[in-house]
């Protein structure tokens, strides 16, 4: 078609090309699929009826050093843009810098927090600094893909949700400014819940909303601070996320297709978040803290109960939707794309473990400090700190006694003394007692980041490790040293070397890594990895992070994507914290726990 005029928002309803547009979108984010799967994924989005596809870039992925890019493979976000417009889809572009999500740090880079004075989303420029040098890099990369140059993008989002916290109110027009400067050119947007709206906006930029039901209060309050604007539901929450400890959230498909219904009867355009979820694969999970006394991580799947499932299968909502939005469209829509084979391989024997102290080798030089430092400002990965993982801190002591994390620890602690496990130090627990001993004996705290709040008022807050003293017997702890077990690639493949591996004959210490081949005879398929009888950690497959499991649940399996696995025999390593099974199951569907209805 020939390019003229991109989407205008001038009247109660969008254009395109002046003719009159409804925005069908759902979200999928690359990030949280496999690179081979994006086509197959967005396939099945425009054979649902969709015309519009959304997503976030994740900046902590794309800058995981200061200076330093990565846009390659999974991250390859170009290669994305192109395949959604060799499909004849449209783009709405979410770049953030913060994008929310369910995601670590919602999307920043923890980097940041090693700037003690650290305003987040804010003209703070030590934050306006990095912000710049990241779009630098990022926006020269999309420009060209936009409606203008021929490209699929219509629409560019600025930042999101920042009516929630608004803590300056010069920020959304620099971030505004960032984009336009740097060659956007298409709609600008901003997206908020309706407490959201009245401080979210910013002048030249349509407001949108987000829920999951309708309240057509909301919406004659958006006509209000709008009028003659068209109506979108940017977030139609069309399941919700899960919290370890907690229930599975399902939003039953009946009561979301009413909602929809009712929207498009309102001629409002809508966008499906999630239309497809995904996985947080690795360490990539973000945290809810709002209205709870101590943040409670994310669990490892972003299935969040959408139309397409996490390992891409169809659901009663994708049937449901792909009804009714063909009502929506001229011709017929695409065939449905066929699903994806599973396979329930043989399970895996333990072949042999590596305690935890036999690995410290393979990690980064110790470092030796008094009082304890925060993961982020550890002097590690070229001077940013550690990211994601665990930190060991480890500290002489002459005598046991009560010992008391002053509520330093973030998240979670492991304690040892000489190796043995004592106890766990978290935000319920914050005391523990240490045994008496002879002599001198060394105190090892293990702490993990278990994620990072991803929303709310608290994100100048998320630097994790031990942020200050502890204790013993009210004596305050000095002299450590401080390893940083990020548990990269790199770290977990060069365990494969080290000679200290004993086979499953020997009781294991935990807590350890445990190894063991899955051999796949035929080209590989997507399969769901069942930990029974494990109690918490993660677990790699030929180096991949697949991301954490927990026993706790509600989760009890993870997704194994069959484009990381190869024919022959498959490496598959577990860290597991405290408890092991000498074998690990492989199924061919998710368990993701007792389900609870959204409230």
């Amino acid at each position: 078609m020939k390019r003229v005029e991109g989407l205008r928002a001038n009247s109660s309803q969008f254009s395109l090309e002046k003719q009159p547009f409804r925005i069908l979108g759902g979200s999928v984010h690359y990030f949280r699929v496999p690179r081979t799967y994006w086509e197959d994924r967005l396939l099945k989005m425009k054979a649902c009826g969709i015309n519009t596809l959304t997503t976030y870039v994740p900046w902590n992925l794309h800058e995981p050093e200061r200076g330093v890019f990565d846009f390659e493979d999974d991250l390859d976000l170009e290669a994305y843009l192109r395949i959604a417009a060799s499909l004849g889809l449209w783009v709405i572009l979410r770049p953030g810098p913060y994008i929310c999500a369910e995601w670590d740090f919602g999307g920043l880079p923890s980097w940041l927090l090693r700037d003690q004075n650290m305003k987040l989303r804010t003209t703070y420029s030590g934050f306006t600094d990095a912000v710049n040098s990241f779009f630098d890099e990022l926006i020269k990369k999309v420009t060209p893909y936009q409606y203008s140059q021929g490209g699929p993008i219509i629409a560019v989002q600025v930042e999101n949700e920042y009516g929630s916290y608004a803590k300056d109110d010069k920020y959304m027009l620099f971030i505004k400014e960032a984009l336009l400067s740097r060659g956007i050119t298409e709609l600008l947007l901003t997206s908020d819940n309706k407490d959201g709206l009245k401080l979210g906006g910013v002048k030249g930029a349509l407001e949108t909303i987000n829920f999951q039901r309708l309240d057509i209060n909301e919406v004659k309050y958006l006509n209000e601070i709008q009028p003659q604007k068209p109506k979108m539901v940017m977030e139609f929450w069309s399941g919700w996320f899960d919290l370890w400890g907690g229930l599975h959230h399902v939003f039953p498909a009946e009561d979301m297709i009413s909602v929809v219904k009712e929207v498009l009867k309102l001629n409002m355009s809508i966008n499906m978040y999630m239309f497809h979820g995904g996985t947080n694969f690795g360490f990539m999970n973000g945290a809810f803290a709002v209205g709870l006394p101590a943040p409670e991580p994310m669990v490892t799947s972003y299935d969040y109960d959408a139309p397409l499932s996490e390992a891409g299968d169809y659901t009663t909502k994708y049937h449901l939707l792909r009804n009714l939005f063909s009502s929506y469209h001229n011709q017929p829509l695409p065939e449905l794309p066929p699903t994806q084979e599973r396979r329930a391989y043989q399970s895996v024997v333990v072949q042999q473990h590596l305690s935890l102290w036999d690995s410290l080798h393979s990690t980064e030089k110790p470092f030796k400090s008094e009082r304890p430092i925060n993961m982020e400002n550890l002097p590690v990965n070229n001077n940013n700190g550690q990211s994601y993982g665990y930190t060991l801190y480890e500290t002489v002591i002459t005598s046991g006694g009560t010992l008391n994390s002053k509520n330093n620890i973030r998240d979670r602690a492991l304690v040892f003394v000489d190796k043995q496990y004592v106890g766990v130090l978290d935000y319920k627990v914050q005391e523990l007692v240490i045994p008496d001993g002879k002599g001198s004996r060394t105190l090892g705290l293990l702490v993990e980041n278990c994620g990072r709040v991803n929303y709310g008022t608290t994100l100048d807050e998320q630097r994790k490790g031990l942020l200050g003293d502890v204790e013993l017997n009210s004596n305050v702890l000095r002299g450590f040293i401080i390893h940083s077990l990020d548990m990269k690639p790199g770290f977990v493949n060069s365990l494969q070397t080290t000679g200290s591996w004993v086979p499953m004959q020997q009781q294991p210490s935990f807590p350890a890594f445990f190894q063991g081949k899955l051999y796949v005879n035929s080209s590989p398929k997507d399969t769901f990895i069942k930990l029974s009888g494990w109690t918490k950690g993660v677990v790699f497959i030929n180096g991949r992070n697949l991301g954490r499991y927990w026993s706790i649940g509600p989760q009890q399996t993870l997704y194994v994507p069959g484009p990381w696995l190869h024919k022959g025999d498959n490496q598959v390593v577990v860290f597991e914290e405290q408890e092991a099974d000498g074998k690990l199951q492989f199924i061919s569907s998710p368990d993701y726990g007792m389900t609870v209805d959204v409230q």
